[in-house]
């Protein structure tokens, strides 16, 4: 495994950081990060009551606005993260924002304790990329999901040509890295727009997400396609995930994309 993608040094990277955390996503995003989150909670469509799952959930941002959304509809959202300190900081959120209908527990997104088909949607933001095996992760979210619910995947997408290419890739190699160490005094800020620059295109994703079992796959661009939302739904004859996961998925080291 890439000494990048060792869970223990992701969580203590993100322990290390989430004081600054919020500060540096609005910061380094120009701000847009919210209207992205806001976008993501609206494309659900969520029903009357739904139970939402906000895997990754860090600092709680997209959970908070999903369980808002939700209060009116008598629904009920639980965000997870294997990161105590970043939770810590979601907590002092829910509790300023009142929001009785928002849960956070300390999980692991490739394990994830909650049982088969709970949940009418399952969100990430900004999180699959710092999944050690992200097809894995796939899976739990496929699992946890009811058949016909819905997988909404926020994330930052190099553009794959020309102009854009090259000024995303000097902004998150050159730029971010050295504001986000000045702020943050963490080298953090170098490993993360290297994993942003290494995701896989907005198509190739989109594709990787019908491997592993979802179908109906949409794709929205943000902001001239700096961040991409995927939804993609799980068949209401629901697959089963181990099956797809052992015939389907190769392990995330060959694959074109998720490498090192």
């Amino acid at each position: 495994m890439p000494q990048e993608k060792d869970p223990g040094r992701i969580r203590r990277m993100f322990a290390e950081i989430a004081p600054r955390y919020d500060f540096l996503n609005h910061f380094l995003s120009l701000n847009l990060d919210r209207s992205w989150r806001q976008r993501t909670v609206g494309s659900l469509k969520l029903p009357t009551r739904a139970r939402v799952l906000d895997t990754c959930t860090g600092t709680a941002d997209l959970a908070v606005e999903l369980a808002r959304a939700l209060r009116p509809l008598g629904g009920m959202v639980i965000g997870c993260d294997f990161t105590p300190e970043m939770l810590r900081i979601g907590e002092a959120k829910r509790r300023k924002a009142l929001l009785e209908n928002l849960r956070l527990v300390v999980a692991d997104s490739l394990a994830l304790p909650f049982p088969a088909g709970f949940f009418d949607a399952v969100t990430v933001a900004f999180g699959i990329r710092n999944v050690c095996d992200p097809g894995a992760g796939l899976q739990e979210i496929l699992r946890v999901l009811k058949p016909g619910g819905t997988a909404a995947i926020l994330e930052f997408s190099p553009p794959e040509r020309g102009v854009l290419r090259a000024g995303f890739e000097v902004y998150f190699r050159k730029v971010l890295p050295v504001i986000g160490r000045w702020v943050s005094g963490s080298t953090a800020y170098a490993y993360l727009p290297n994993s942003v620059v290494q995701f896989p295109t907005r198509g190739r994703f989109a594709q990787f997400l019908q491997e592993c079992g979802f179908e109906d796959v949409r794709i929205s661009r943000l902001t001239f396609g700096v961040a991409v939302l995927h939804l993609a739904r799980k068949p209401s004859a629901a697959l089963n995930p181990a099956q797809v996961l052992a015939e389907v998925v190769a392990p995330m080291e060959e694959r074109k994309g998720f490498g090192e």
